[in-house]
């Protein structure tokens, strides 16, 4: 299971808004079978494996770590396969929550006479398909919160210099997380002031969605996130006037959205990405946006690079006023990881509302 669940990784960032899934074959002790989904590949990774293992699969063990699909989509239903096969046992890691599945694979094959068990790294395979999880049951993007910081929590020096606060290590891990996202979003004001263009250093099979908030449209045409062609989306407040629309125009999507008191709102903004199955969104904004996220608890996810360096109190805080009056009013992190990356450290957690 271990092994289907390393295969599957490998559709990271290349198999939304898909699954990620990974297939092991094997007989007698002996691997005789494997794949994993792509999914600009017409086939899933059941089928790949039995594949692979082709005479051998007859008899043989078949180890998933997300329950077979029972039901016609781009393909025809993996269960099919595995049916026809001959496989003797089926170990499943988790089931599939989507409700054209949620469990109708399972009890097809054992209707069928095969043995199935699951459960099997049931924490580990959840935990990899976490955004598909998320999206398929609430039809709204998985977000993460990125920032990159010092020692103190400072994200830039009182003028807005932050390049670089953290290392190359911590950079490269950072490409990873949008390389692995469907989209990225920031706000007006890290345009005007930092000019990112967004950019994701590997080759993606499917395309980057790069997200602006922008309550008064104050976005630059010339901004660099517009050169890479990539589809930009910018979320702004109504009115917005004719003549900056237009500049717009064969640049980017322009969305009207209700505002408050922290800028657009992020409700109806997931309600909108959902909608064009944006499945994962990595926010890589400034300190409000940052904090008007968290404060709406639409942040599942924290990804933060700490570099080894100090501002000092006149530094730009990572996270803006999150109207904690008491410790218990708190925002806290669980199920925290830590990892060094050279003389930086990442810290990886998910929210928990403090009641």
């Amino acid at each position: 299971m271990r092994r289907a669940l390393a295969l599957a990784r490998r559709g990271a960032g290349r198999v939304s808004p898909n699954p990620m899934v990974g297939a092991v074959v094997v007989k007698n002790d002996r691997r005789v079978g494997e794949g994993y989904h792509l999914f600009s590949k017409k086939d899933h990774a059941e089928v790949l494996a039995l594949r692979s293992a082709g005479k051998e699969a007859s008899g043989a063990d078949l180890y998933l770590n997300l329950e077979p699909c029972s039901h016609h989509g781009r393909t025809p239903p993996c269960v099919d396969r595995i049916l026809e096969s001959g496989i003797r046992n089926v170990f499943v890691a988790t089931l599939d929550p989507n409700p054209q599945v949620a469990g109708k694979g399972i009890r097809i094959l054992q209707q069928a006479g095969i043995n199935v068990e699951v459960g099997l790294c049931e924490k580990e395979a959840t935990r990899l398909n976490e955004v598909f999880f998320h999206f398929i049951t609430s039809g709204s993007p998985f977000v993460t919160l990125k920032s990159a910081m010092t020692l103190d929590g400072k994200i830039a020096t009182k003028s807005g210099a932050s390049k670089w606060i953290t290392g190359d290590q911590s950079r490269r891990q950072g490409h990873r997380l949008r390389y692995e996202s469907d989209a990225i979003l920031t706000g007006v004001n890290t345009v005007l002031q930092d000019d990112p263009s967004l950019d994701v250093r590997w080759t993606r099979s499917n395309p980057i969605t790069k997200i602006v908030l922008d309550t008064h449209l104050r976005t630059p045409p010339q901004a660099r996130l517009f050169r890479s062609g990539d589809r930009v989306l910018i979320f702004h407040g109504a009115p917005a006037k004719n003549s900056r629309k237009k500049l717009f125009e064969n640049r980017a999507i322009l969305i009207s959205v209700p505002v408050c008191e922290d800028g657009v709102q992020f409700g109806p903004i997931l309600d909108e990405l959902g909608k064009l199955s944006i499945s994962s969104v990595l926010i890589e904004g400034g300190s409000r946006i940052a904090a008007s996220a968290v404060k709406g608890g639409y942040v599942k996810r924290v990804c933060f690079f700490y570099g080894s360096k100090l501002i000092g109190g006149n530094g730009l805080s990572a996270l803006g006023d999150l109207g904690v009056g008491s410790l218990n009013q708190s925002p806290y992190i669980t199920d925290i990881r830590v990892r060094r990356l050279g003389d930086d450290f990442w810290v990886q957690g998910y929210f928990s509302v403090g009641c």
